[in-house]
C-alpha cells in the first residue's frame, strides 16, 4: 500500500499550514465519512449525490476527500425558486456536499459549528444563469484540524456572495476555488480570523475570470494574539479574452504580540488587456496614539483595545446584508476580542 503524503510546507499552496506537522497520516487514511445536521426553509430540496458529479477544480485535500466520502449531502433549489440551508456537521471525517442553484433562484446558505477531531471537506457549488448565493461559514475554536474545500462555477450573472468567520484550530484552512464562466458573474468574499494563543486560520482563495464582464472583490481582515498564525493567500486569474474583468483584494492584518504571526499573499495573474485589477496587503499593530486617546477619556485599557479592534474588523463584518446573522457574529467576534484584551 502507498503511504499517503499530507501537504507540507515545501508545497507552495501550504508554506504556511503543515498539515503534516498537525496531524498524523493514520488520522486521515482511516476517517470515517463526515455527515451533517440540516435545517432547509422554502424550496430547498435534499436528496443523496448523484453519481455523476459536476467538474470541479479543488485543491489536494479536497481531491482526497471527494474521492473517501462515498455518500454526502446533495442540496437543489429549482430554477426561480428560492431557500434557505442552515448546516452543522454531526460528525468529523472526509465529507462531500454539492449544491446546485438554478437559473434565477437563489440561496441562504449557513455553516456553523465546532467540530472536533480530524475534518477534511469537498464542497461543489454550481449556479445557473443569474442565480444568487450568500454563504457564511463561522467555524468555532477548537483544538481540530480542519479543512474545507469549496469549488464553485458561476453561469452569466450568477452572483455568490461570502463571509468567513474562523476562531482558530489547530490547524484551519479554508479554500474557496471560483470560476466566474459566464459574462456579468460575480464573486464577492470577505471574512475575518480572531485568533488567539495557539489557534491557526488560513483562509486560500483562487478566483478565476474565465468570462469578460466579470466582478470580484476581497477583503479579509485578521487578528493575531499569543502564540497565534493567521493567514490569507489569494490568487486572481484573468483570462485570455476576458475583457472588462473588475477585480479589487484587500488583506490587513493586527498583530497583538511579538510571538503572533500574520502571513498575506495576494497576487494577481492579467492575460487580458482591458482590465481594472488591484491588490493590496499590510500588518501592523494597535495604533498607541489611538490607545492613549481613549485611556485618557477614562476607558480601561482592556476595554480600548477592544473597542480598537472592532473597528478594525468593522468593515469586513459589516459585509454580512442579513442584520440578524450579522449581529449574531459580532457576538462571537466581541466574545473572542474581549479574550484577546484581557
Amino acid at each position: 500500500m502507498t503511504a499517503l503524503v499530507l501537504p507540507n510546507r515545501r508545497v507552495e499552496d501550504w508554506k504556511y499550514s503543515d498539515l503534516r506537522n498537525a496531524i498524523e497520516p493514520e488520522a486521515v487514511e482511516f476517517a470515517p465519512v463526515a455527515t451533517w445536521n440540516v435545517c432547509l426553509s422554502g424550496s430547498v430540496e435534499q436528496n443523496d449525490l448523484p453519481e455523476i458529479m459536476p467538474r470541479a477544480v479543488h485543491g489536494q485535500m479536497g481531491d482526497m476527500a471527494a474521492s473517501r466520502a462515498k455518500f454526502g449531502l446533495f442540496l437543489h433549489v429549482a430554477k426561480g425558486q428560492q431557500g434557505a440551508a442552515d448546516l452543522q456537521l454531526a460528525n468529523p471525517g472526509h465529507g462531500r456536499a454539492l449544491i446546485v442553484v438554478e437559473d434565477d433562484a437563489a440561496l441562504v446558505l449557513r455553516e456553523h459549528g465546532r467540530a472536533d477531531g480530524f475534518t477534511n471537506l469537498a464542497v461543489d457549488i454550481v449556479l445557473g444563469p443569474n442565480a444568487r448565493l450568500k454563504h457564511i461559514r463561522e467555524a468555532f475554536r477548537s483544538e481540530a484540524v480542519r479543512v474545507s474545500d469549496y469549488a464553485l462555477r458561476l453561469a452569466a450573472g450568477a452572483n455568490y456572495r461570502a463571509h468567513l468567520a474562523d476562531f482558530g484550530a489547530k490547524l484551519s484552512r479554508t479554500e474557496l476555488h471560483i470560476a466566474l464562466e459566464g459574462e456579468g458573474a460575480q464573486a464577492d468574499l470577505s471574512g475575518v480570523s480572531v485568533l488567539g494563543d495557539g489557534g491557526h486560520a488560513d483562509v486560500t482563495t483562487r478566483v478565476t475570470h474565465a468570462s469578460g464582464n466579470t466582478q470580484s472583490t476581497q477583503l479579509f481582515k485578521i487578528i493575531a494574539g499569543g502564540k497565534s498564525r493567521g493567514v490569507y493567500q489569494g490568487k486572481v486569474s484573468v483570462a485570455e479574452g476576458a475583457n472588462g474583468t473588475d477585480s479589487r483584494q484587500t488583506a490587513k492584518g493586527l498583530l497583538l504580540g511579538e510571538r503572533a504571526e500574520i502571513d498575506l499573499k495576494p497576487e494577481l495573474e492579467i492575460l487580458a488587456d482591458d482590465v481594472k485589477c488591484a491588490h493590496g496587503a499590510a500588518v501592523g499593530d494597535l495604533d498607541p496614539e489611538s490607545l492613549f486617546y481613549l485611556r485618557s477619556r477614562g476607558l480601561p485599557e482592556a476595554e480600548a483595545r477592544a473597542l480598537l479592534m472592532r473597528a478594525f474588523l468593522e468593515d469586513a463584518v459589516g459585509e454580512i446584508a442579513d442584520e440578524r446573522i450579522r449581529a449574531e457574529v459580532w457576538s462571537r467576534v466581541e466574545a473572542a476580542l474581549a479574550e484577546l484584551s484581557a
